[in-house]
């Protein structure tokens, strides 16, 4: 439900309308009397979780909500396949399981993948993403969230973030909004999933576990995953005016990994493993638990106070680089040595907090927050013997912190404007400590960063379900730590942090008409001007490693677009066909580069669009056609290299009652093979083992079941 105040009607209606409408729902009724009297608008659907704190999502640029609802009538398995209908965001699993690519506006476009920076992920409001900005060993199964919120570039100040690519915050379900269920999927190359979640309410007193597995065969060679986990969280409601919960997670997640391949192997066979991974037993091995707290205080009608704790321990094991041969005598009697081999064990923690209050004072939404962030790496580099340790190379012991302070104020100034201003504040702390075993050698880049970064924008009530926006601000991510250590110059000097300013303008809202019809949108362009960017390229001399560098100037631009709409087939509404439409169109180069001129930045195609038709039924059944266009993309910073595009086509339905759904899902109905992920080098040259195999013709079906 969103209830709309006389104060603040326009805004959160529209907010209420345009996360909804993103969702397909329906929307009640409104009655504006005109007197500034706007009675409760009460957004229905299956299972209502818009229980949020919309006025974090009320930005004056690109925002989008999804709801676990519109997951279970597809197979959602991984955070690619959540996201599919979030424009602005170009995600894509290496083989089908969780080790993904990922970007947000250009972010992480260097496609090492050894970090997966330039996005902050959190749940709840707490982080899951380290102090230092990398997402390397973990990412959050999608099932586990109730909703998420996708603020993209520095419309995630509210989230305290100032990446180029913005914020995720995966809300949990609890048993206020979620009922005891038994969810089941499975299909091809050996998929099969299975979770139980239990949930009870007892007075002021609430609590959900949930209980998951999965395991997969993978559509390529070498791509075996078993993941189990276990979620949980119990509410108390102390007083009408004081609430908490805690929150536990523990996961355990093994993952092989194929490797890329070269385009005359990936011809031959693009689901065959780079024989390097067989060899090497490329993995990436994952266990992690983690506790939060979250603490809410309504201080009176006009102000609240909430405050977070959270704390993970991840342990790493991680073969990825097979053995290095060099036969430094040619053809002579010495036997080829080994130079080079990577297997990575470390153990991580991480601890988050988190602080915000919220004022109501007359015309004025003020919000003010700060996160404090810590972690730790510690373990080593090994040789690696076919995935066994085989001899410690490197010591790790690594620390970064981090505090971000924000203060922003929403100020309705006229009947159908608001002005968004505030500003950022971080300082943030590498350091990075790397002891070569052999020659005990000691490696240090350390180093602070500072920065404020103010935004200012603007929304306009065209009406009350639509709304205008623009903005302006500035960006600011420092390095993370892998970074440092990967730094091209390889001693103790560090890189800059990344900086730059966006602007940004668009619109979203829905509309309906002849009462039966409805559309909905969500657009955003933005246009960004960024200085120091990071990227890495492959190290020549020593393969699957990855050196970081500042690059002077660099250009990132877009059009972030949702479309849909629900239309009556007939007078009554029983019969609906309700088509959606993913649109990014993506414009990343660098800007008079000295190497690279206006180059385009590789990883990203110029534009994806993925969308679906469907047919609906009252009865609860719907069904139909989904498709994917992809534009090709570089595999280089030269240019030199093209992945091509590609088109895809599949089909879905489903059924839904009261207490149970069901659905199938065939997937790449022309069995095309494409490239979904890729590797980047300077200059690729055309035998180098770049490329990843997109999922083939596949079949999924799945069952949830609530009791």
């Amino acid at each position: 439900m969103c209830t709309v105040t006389p104060r603040s009607r326009r805004t959160r209606l529209a907010l209420c309308l345009s996360l909804t409408s993103g969702l397909g729902l329906p929307v009640a009724a409104i009655a504006d009397h005109g007197d500034g009297r706007v009675e409760t608008v009460l957004v229905e659907g299956k299972h209502s979780q818009l229980a949020l704190e919309h006025e974090q999502a009320l930005t004056p640029g690109g925002v989008t909500l999804v709801d676990s609802t519109e997951m279970y009538e597809r197979s959602v398995s991984n955070l690619s396949e959540m996201l599919r209908f979030v424009p602005g965001i170009w995600a894509q699993s290496s083989s089908g399981g969780d080790a993904m690519f990922f970007s947000s506006r250009g972010s992480n476009l260097d496609a090492t993948n050894y970090d997966m920076n330039g996005i902050k992920l959190m749940q709840d409001g707490l982080p899951v993403t380290t102090a230092d900005g990398n997402n390397h060993n973990r990412m959050i199964d999608p099932l586990s969230a109730s909703n998420a919120v996708i603020a993209r570039g520095a419309n995630a100040l509210t989230y305290g973030a100032s990446t180029l690519g913005g914020a995720i915050d995966f809300i949990s379900p609890t048993a206020h909004n979620t009922e005891s269920q038994l969810f089941l999927n499975g299909g091809s190359d050996g998929h099969i999933q299975g979770r139980l979640t239990a949930t009870t309410v007892s007075g002021d007193f609430d609590g959900l576990i949930t209980v998951d597995g999965k395991q997969r065969d993978g559509f390529r060679e070498h791509s075996e995953q078993e993941r189990s986990g276990v979620y949980a969280n119990a509410g108390w409601k102390i007083n009408d005016a004081l609430h908490t919960r805690l929150y536990l997670t523990y996961i355990d997640n093994d993952e092989e990994l194929p490797g890329p391949l070269t385009a005359e192997q990936f011809a031959d066979d693009p689901y065959q493993a780079e024989s390097a991974a067989i060899t090497g037993h490329y993995q990436v091995n994952v266990e992690s638990w983690r506790i939060a707290n979250k603490t809410g205080w309504d201080i009176n009608s006009n102000s609240s106070l909430s405050f977070g704790l959270s704390y993970e321990e991840q342990t790493l094991y991680h073969p990825i680089v097979d053995k290095v041969m060099v036969d430094f005598d040619g053809d002579g009697p010495m036997p080829p040595v080994e130079v080079f081999s990577l297997l990575i064990n470390t153990d991580q923690d991480t601890f988050g907090s988190s602080l915000r209050y919220n004022l109501n004072a007359g015309d004025h939404d003020i919000l003010a927050g700060i996160n404090y962030g810590r972690s730790t790496v510690t373990g080593g580099q090994y040789r690696n013997d076919n995935g066994q340790r085989n001899g410690l190379t490197t010591i790790t012991d690594n620390i970064a912190e981090s505090v971000e302070a924000f203060l922003m104020d929403r100020w309705q100034f006229a009947d159908q404007w608001k002005l968004v201003y505030g500003l950022q504040a971080v300082t943030t702390s590498r350091d990075v400590r790397n002891t070569d075993v052999e020659s005990n050698t000691v490696r240090n880049p350390k180093a602070d960063y500072d920065s404020i970064n103010p935004r200012v924008g603007v929304i306009y009530q065209a009406s009350p379900d639509s709304e205008w926006f623009a903005n302006i601000s500035r960006l600011y991510e420092a390095p993370t730590n892998y970074e440092l250590e990967d730094d091209i110059r390889g001693n103790n000097e560090t890189l800059d942090a990344m900086k730059g300013t966006v602007f940004e303008v668009g619109s979203r809202g829905s509309k309906t008409w002849a009462d039966r019809h409805q559309w909905y949108w969500e657009v955003s362009l933005y246009y960004g001007q960024l200085k120091d960017e990071i990227l890495s390229i492959d190290d020549p001399d020593e393969p699957g490693t990855s050196l970081s560098s500042n690059v002077d100037n660099t250009i990132h631009a877009g059009i972030e677009a949702l479309f849909g709409a629900s239309l009556a087939l007939d007078s009554a509404g029983e019969h609906r066909i309700e088509p959606r439409l993913n649109l990014t169109i993506n414009e990343f180069s660098f800007d008079d580069d000295p190497i690279y001129g206006n180059n385009q930045l590789p990883a990203a195609p110029g534009y994806a669009i993925k969308g679906e038709v469907m047919y609906r039924h009252n009865s609860g059944f719907f069904g139909g056609p989904t498709f994917d266009l992809v534009d090709e993309r570089y595999s280089d910073f030269s240019n030199t290299y093209t992945v091509d595009s590609y088109a895809l086509l599949g089909l879905r339905t489903g059924f839904s009652s009261d207490r149970w759904e069901v659905y199938g899902e065939l997937r790449n109905l022309t069995d095309k093979d494409y490239v979904s992920v890729h590797t980047v080098r300077d200059i690729a040259p055309v035998d180098d083992a770049l490329l990843y195999a997109g999922e083939p013709r596949s079949f999924f079906v799945g069952v949830k079941w609530q009791f």
